[in-house]
């Protein structure tokens, strides 16, 4: 999980960073968080870097209050989750407004701020949300999105319909992080394949949408067609 904080007082930029870590501690999750003074320093960087699961920003911030600072997000992305945190709450409204997650008052209760945490875990796992380690940083994608991972030495390569990531993990780890997933299977010792890109099994092979072909190994061929039909048949 990706977490960006935008506060202008630096110890409550280390405080919620300590609160977070614990929570990803306590949770098993895979934690970065990126920390910023103000709303201009987080917009700059949000131009070239836009992949964060979560945005922690403070209201009363020097030029750029944090709801001017959502408001400008929210004009390119209504999705993305932002939690304010702040002394007052007269501002409640306003975050209301710009579609916040939650507003949190300081201090911070961190018990309040790990239920807020919780329900966004539960979230991101409906949404169906992955996380990957690559080779330049942590990456979150919608299962959705990706297509196939490819085996590759001690690493893999992840394919979306226009991107590849490579992961720093070997394609046994991965066949056991998207083990909980139907959709997924292991239809090579090379590959794995999302069935909702797959257009047609052929032997020895399938053919994904954009008609890029994958092999199929013999031992899998069995669980591959028989998943196959079961996703398709609901």
């Amino acid at each position: 999980m990706r977490i960006a904080i935008c506060d202008d007082e630096k110890p409550q930029r280390l405080l919620l960073k300590k609160y977070l870590e614990n929570w990803a501690l306590q949770n098993k999750v895979i934690l970065e968080t990126q920390q910023f003074v103000s709303g201009e320093n987080f917009l700059f960087a949000w131009e070239d870097d836009r992949d964060y699961d979560l945005l922690v920003f403070d209201i009363e911030m020097g030029r750029l209050s944090g709801i001017e600072l959502a408001a400008a997000i929210r004009e390119k992305d209504d999705e993305i989750p932002i939690l304010f945190v702040t002394g007052y709450d007269k501002y409640m409204l306003q975050g209301f407004e710009v579609a916040a997650l939650h507003y949190l008052l300081k201090p911070v209760n961190p018990e309040k701020l790990f239920e807020v945490l919780d329900r966004l875990k539960i979230r991101r796992k409906q949404e169906g949300k992955l996380f990957f380690q690559t080779e330049k940083g942590p990456v979150s994608l919608p299962a959705s999105r990706i297509w196939y991972i490819e085996a590759r030495a001690h690493q893999c390569v992840l394919y979306t319909e226009d991107e590849e990531y490579t992961l720093r993990a070997s394609i046994s780890e991965m066949a056991g992080q998207l083990g909980g997933r139907r959709e997924f299977v292991r239809c090579h010792r090379s590959y794995i394949v999302n069935l909702h890109h797959v257009s047609a099994i052929v032997k020895p092979g399938l053919f994904l949408d954009d008609r890029r072909r994958l092999p199929v190994s013999r031992s899998a061929e069995k669980e591959v067609n028989r998943l196959f039909i079961e996703l398709f048949r609901g």
